[in-house]
């Protein structure tokens, strides 16, 4: 290990003694290799800048970004819930069936499990706890793996972030996460049905069939959202890029001219957190760049690809490797720097193999999602519990047993990648 390498780990530890935030850690580490290996720093981060703003596929992060805070604050998330609440609320559990419904329609509109899980999912929890009863930490913590499904149904953030470093069609991306986001929901669905029954959570209300109609009509605009961007997409009307600005503009004409919910303060209230939200992104995904060239001058990249080959490894043994040791990884590590530091490191071992690089993806960005819920360094579980106010080792209690049936299913994708291929083979997106 060459000493310019020692220097930026070195510089990783003090910034994380620091609580410096990740992208700053790794910005300032990258900054550091530079100057301990005397690389031209000026150079070399001209060139990062300019081959990163140069891909049209990152605008989609802060429309993405946009459209959910907009939509969080125009009123949205509560109808949706209401819907979902009519249909699936009467249950034993049912505010939790409801509250994974309501996930799996969010997710098909802002593409972040972050913004899912502090909009949608403080709705959730709120009904839970007040008028369910739950504790703190299963509200909580049923929230949070409700939230992972964000970043699978399309539209997503990570997805795009992955298309850029891949090269992988991001409208094959976007397909392949359906039949998987459905699935993880069905599982989680499965598990509520199972702790509801062990614990007596109570039935639901149950909504008089005279008032659905009614409830659904007025979720009837939040829903033509998932139509209107999966159908101009496949349609061949904007690209997946472009459907993040329609997503954006759509919820702000939702929100002033049919909900009248936005006013000129909150509009741009909106928008201040969402350039902010959008910078930190940004500036993560700029530090990963320099960090990635690090590893690949200090020849990291070809030792890992030269170890997976010497393991003498198939396809669905590297996959299953990989992911378990992304799984211990998750526990200690934040899902997007894995997926900004060893996804690239492990494509050229993936493309050997002939492993689909959008097979490859979805099962990834699942992996990562469960490490965003993962104690002790879960990210969601942080949000949730400074947003909540409770504490995180009540959290930490409950969330274990929501991570057994998100992990199974990513286990499953691996072993079936029928489930995420189907339909971009169907549209004609992949061979």
């Amino acid at each position: 290990m060459s000493e310019p390498i020692l220097w930026m780990c070195a510089t990783f530890v003090v910034a994380a003694l620091l609580r410096l935030t990740i992208p700053m850690m790794m910005f300032i580490g990258g900054l550091v290799y530079l100057w301990a290996g005397r690389a031209d720093i000026g150079l070399m981060v001209d060139q990062t800048l300019n081959s990163t703003f140069q891909l049209n596929a990152l605008l989609a992060v802060p429309m993405f970004i946009l459209a959910g805070n907009v939509m969080n604050a125009a009123t949205i998330s509560e109808r949706i819930w209401a819907a979902a609440d009519a249909m699936v609320g009467r249950m034993r559990a049912g505010l939790g069936h409801v509250t994974i419904l309501m996930n799996v329609v969010m997710s098909s509109m802002s593409g972040s499990a972050v913004s899912d899980a502090a909009g949608a999912g403080m709705v959730a929890i709120r009904m839970m706890r007040q008028v369910g009863g739950y504790s703190g930490g299963f509200a909580v913590a049923l929230t949070a793996a409700a939230s992972t499904l964000g970043p699978i149904i399309p539209p997503s953030i990570p997805m795009v972030i992955y298309a850029l470093i891949s090269g992988a069609s991001l409208g094959a991306l976007f397909l392949a996460g359906i039949i998987p986001g459905l699935v993880m929901a069905a599982s989680l669905m499965i598990l509520i049905a199972i702790i509801g029954r062990r614990r007596g959570l109570p039935f639901g209300r149950a909504v008089p069939l005279a008032e659905v109609p009614g409830i659904l009509k007025r979720a009837a605009v939040p829903f033509s959202l998932p139509v209107l961007l999966l159908g101009g997409i496949w349609g061949g009307i904007f690209t997946p890029t472009e459907s993040a600005a329609v997503a954006a503009a759509w919820a702000i004409i939702v929100g002033i001219a049919i909900y009248r919910t936005l006013g000129l303060r909150t509009l741009y209230a909106v928008f201040a957190i969402s350039a902010r939200q959008s910078t930190v992104v940004m500036m993560l995904i700029v530090s990963s760049f320099i960090v990635n060239y690090a590893l690949t001058r200090e020849g990291v990249a070809g030792g890992i690809a030269d170890w997976i080959r010497h393991l003498e490894l198939g396809p669905l043994g590297f996959q299953l490797l990989v992911n378990a040791i992304f799984l211990v990884l998750g526990t200690f590590l934040d899902g997007a720097v894995m997926l900004l530091v060893f996804v690239p490191v492990l494509l050229p071992a993936a493309r050997d193999l002939g492993i689909d690089l959008v097979h490859f993806g979805v099962v990834v960005i699942l992996n990562f999602m469960i490490a965003m819920i993962t104690p002790p360094y879960g990210l969601i579980l942080f949000v949730l519990s400074a947003l909540t106010g409770v504490p995180i080792r009540e959290i930490n209690r409950e969330i274990w047993i929501f991570c057994v049936p998100l992990t199974l299913v990513m286990f499953l994708l691996i072993l079936f990648p029928a489930l995420v291929l189907f339909l971009p083979r169907a549209f004609g997106l992949i061979g």
